[in-house]
């Protein structure tokens, strides 16, 4: 009887033995894989998302608010001061680009540009006013860096400049309209984003259609700005300072 208490202690000692080597390997292995994809999730899942996500929107503190269109969130309101805050600068970048460009492909965006925005202006404040709104009145200390960048530059390297920052411009906005479009559940902005999808569309049109955009400056640079395109050789310009 002793031996046979014996023998199955032992049997029992080496099963044991055996599921806790079988469960330190499996741990090993799960903890190896682990290790492997955060690394690919935190760099490149991240870093992938943050070049296609829109800029996160400005809460102005005032929460959801009831609209007779509609609830209105506080990314819904961000959206209609970009709206508005787009025409204060590109309306005059377009008037500029008709009046000092020799190129008609260029004269042809800067009409657009006007065109576009009038319009889109127009329907901004309309938006504003039926939802209780403030709008800005003035560019961004931003926006009104590049319009002094555009005044500084002058022949071919105002040319490039200007198709750079619009067409770049655009390129961020569009991915905000499709966002807004897709989520609001305002109908007044639901209409607006409407009506700037299309804007934007046209814009982004025309501009590739100068001939000019450098697609490969497009991409996100770490000042987060519009890129402008570097002065050509010949030209005794320097490159505006951003």
């Amino acid at each position: 009887m002793l031996g046979i208490r014996r023998s199955a202690v032992g049997s029992m000692s080496v099963a044991s033995r055996h599921v806790m080597a079988t469960g330190v390997v499996i741990g090993a292995l799960a903890f190896t894989l682990i290790a492997l994809l955060i690394p690919v999730q935190k760099f490149g899942g991240r870093s992938a998302a943050a070049a296609t996500a829109p800029a996160a929107p400005e809460d102005d503190g005032a929460g959801i608010q009831s609209t007779a269109f509609g609830p209105l969130t506080p990314q819904d309101r961000d959206f209609v001061r970009k709206v508005r805050l787009a025409g204060l600068w590109e309306l005059p970048a377009g008037r500029q680009a008709q009046q000092r460009s020799t190129r008609p492909a260029i004269r042809t965006a800067g009409e657009h540009l006007v065109d576009g925005h009038t319009e889109l202006d127009r329907r901004v404040t309309e938006v504003a006013q039926a939802l209780g709104m403030e709008i800005p009145s003035q560019p961004s200390a931003q926006q009104q860096e590049w319009l002094d960048q555009m005044d500084r530059a002058q022949g071919p390297q105002y040319e490039r400049l200007f198709v750079q920052l619009l067409r770049r411009a655009h390129g961020k906005v569009f991915a905000l309209v499709a966002q807004i479009r897709a989520q609001t559940r305002n109908s007044m902005v639901r209409q607006l984003a409407t009506d700037a999808n299309n804007t934007v569309l046209d814009h982004i049109t025309v501009l590739e259609a100068s001939g000019l955009v450098d697609f490969d400056g497009l991409a996100d640079t770490p000042s987060g700005t519009p890129s402008a395109p570097a002065p050509a050789a010949s030209s005794p310009v320097s490159r505006p300072t951003k």
